[in-house]
């Protein structure tokens, strides 16, 4: 018998699913629960167990762990009748890894601690390919205590993992990696149309500012993406539309000014307005060719 605690994984989703298998690989036992079956058996192939409902996959559960896309669904998932604070056992540690407001995983806090449950949030950065070969950062927020016994399992996730300070920090820290991956995502698309317009070889261009100044994370993961138009979805525009909401709120109530980062915002909700919302976030670029009048689109 396993001495490791016993996951149940709520969502399932481009980052929730390779998630949970480096879980399975590691030896955790991993009972998964969403709405999509195809995802649930994916979770079965590859060594987990596939519950019917929360309450299934929450009742026997050490650890919780739920990634799902925003705000209102960790709110449907944790509360009501059939939500995990009705169902988990007390003593639980329920780690939210979704990207939500600040202010929604401090009040999962607290009513999470009403019943006897322990809660991190515990956003998490680096993408598809991130999650798939555990190399994430993953940004926390709670109790140390609680940082401290979920670590053993957030190193089979991640590698960079901090605890940030009280609940809701972590997804403070997250909304800061939002706005400077989107704006440098934005920078990267703008260089590449001027580039490309101004009849350099881009793959070369691309290599030599990657080993400088102008190198990053981001031009690293996303340096295919640009040259080859491909914008299959590792981190949708969706879903960074909602981000820059969260930021742009945020920075709002602190009385924090975000002149580059408002304009991103408004760049992206545009791009989205377009029906490119389920495209990688990379399809900023496609935003600065409208704009250029440099179309490859098909």
């Amino acid at each position: 018998m396993s001495n490791l605690p016993k996951i149940a994984w709520i969502g399932l989703g481009i980052m929730g699913s390779p998630m949970a298998e480096n879980l399975i690989k590691a030896g955790y036992s991993v009972t998964g629960y969403t709405l999509e079956a195809d995802k649930l058996e994916r979770l079965t192939k590859n060594g987990g167990h596939a519950a019917g409902s929360i309450a299934e996959a929450v009742t026997d559960a050490d650890v919780i762990i739920t990634m799902v896309p925003a705000s209102p669904q960790v709110e449907a998932i944790a509360y009501g009748p059939d939500g995990i604070l009705a169902h988990a056992r007390r003593g639980a540690l329920l780690i939210d890894m979704s990207s939500i407001t600040p202010q929604t995983s401090i009040d999962l806090a607290h009513a999470a601690a009403d019943k006897g449950i322990r809660v991190l949030d515990a956003p998490v950065s680096g993408g598809e390919a991130g999650a798939i070969e555990a190399v994430l950062s993953i940004m926390a927020g709670g109790e140390q205590a609680d940082f401290d016994a979920a670590r053993p399992l957030l190193e089979t996730l991640g590698k960079t993992i901090v605890r940030c300070g009280p609940h809701g920090s972590g997804q403070t820290v997250k909304a800061a990696n939002q706005l400077i991956v989107a704006v440098n995502i934005q920078a990267c698309a703008e260089a590449v149309v001027f580039l490309e317009k101004s009849g350099v070889d881009l793959p070369a261009a691309l290599d030599v500012l990657g080993g400088g100044l102008a190198g990053s994370t981001v031009l690293a993961r996303k340096k295919n993406n640009f040259t080859t138009r491909d914008f299959t979805p590792g981190f949708r525009i969706d879903l960074h539309h909602k981000d820059m909401g969260i930021v742009t709120d945020a920075a709002r109530a602190v009385g924090a000014a975000l002149p580059v980062g408002t304009v991103v915002a408004q760049l992206v909700a545009a791009l989205r307005a377009q029906g490119d919302g389920g495209l990688d976030h990379s399809a900023l670029l496609r935003g600065v060719e409208r704009l250029s009048g440099h179309t490859t689109e098909n």
